[in-house]
């Protein structure tokens, strides 16, 4: 079977709001390596740090060795602005600018081994990933030592280069940024093994689970009939049914169509 041509990182939708027909440019590709702190003032104390964040998530029920591993690898001070790097590993959610924000490292964590569940994911991993809402990038990061390839898309444009800035040093070459409404997920990067959200939404955009692959997992910010936010969970079945699961309460920025 010949697979569409995939975008190069970081990658940008020429063509906005176009859906399947948007094609990315101003493509270029990172040499491949593995994710490994920048120097920083903070020196190698980041490194005990985030391995006592890591011992906060296990103790608090992360059982996957390797959302584990990658939580202690990716790392998250990079991630935030210069004042809170002090709080960079603190499980608090924390500005990034436009009014969004980075998650807390514990709903990364529960978000990524949920995903990592899928039913379509090899012993090896999972393959092709479609993240909404890059942020700050912290989260495409983590996703990179969990899955194959990383199609992550933001609307916001500030947001899209501050994630480029911060992903660069790291030389991800399986990630894979885009500039677009998430909304309409990305089909040409499709069917993926997970999408994940980051932002929530009164209803699930039809896009996102047509995206799935058979035995493909959908992790997103939902709200329910009561106004409440809860985490959703929808399975696409190899027999064609779907699957969903309502679990528990989370506060997420809104989910916003169209690019800013």
């Amino acid at each position: 079977m010949n697979l569409p041509r995939r975008p190069g990182f970081p990658a940008r939708i020429a063509s906005l709001g176009t859906g399947a027909g948007a094609r990315p440019s101003s493509v270029s590709r990172q040499a491949a390596a593995p994710v490994a702190p920048v120097a920083t003032g903070w020196g190698m104390d980041s490194a005990a740090v985030r391995q006592r964040m890591v011992q906060r998530l296990a103790a608090d029920g992360v059982k996957s060795p390797t959302v584990l591993r990658a939580m202690g690898t990716v790392p998250r001070h990079q991630f935030v602005d210069s004042a809170l790097v002090a709080q960079a590993y603190e499980d608090t959610s924390l500005p990034i600018g436009l009014q969004q924000t980075i998650s807390k490292p514990s709903v990364v964590a529960r978000m990524v081994e949920l995903l990592e569940g899928a039913a379509c994911a090899q012993p090896n991993g999972l393959g092709r990933v479609l993240e909404i809402g890059t942020g700050c990038g912290y989260q495409a990061a983590v996703l990179s030592m969990v899955a194959r390839e990383v199609y992550s898309m933001e609307r916001l444009r500030g947001l899209h280069e501050k994630a480029r800035a911060n992903l660069r040093p790291l030389r991800l070459s399986n990630v894979h940024l885009l500039l677009g409404d998430g909304m309409l997920g990305y089909p040409r990067g499709g069917p993926y093994a997970g999408i994940i959200a980051a932002a929530g939404g009164e209803s699930l955009p039809p896009a996102w689970p047509e995206q799935l692959a058979p035995g493909g997992r959908l992790v997103a910010p939902m709200m329910n009939e009561h106004g409440q936010q809860m985490l959703l969970m929808v399975d696409r079945n190899f027999d064609g049914t779907w699957t969903q699961t309502v679990l528990e309460a989370v506060h997420f920025v809104p989910l916003k169509s169209g690019v800013a």
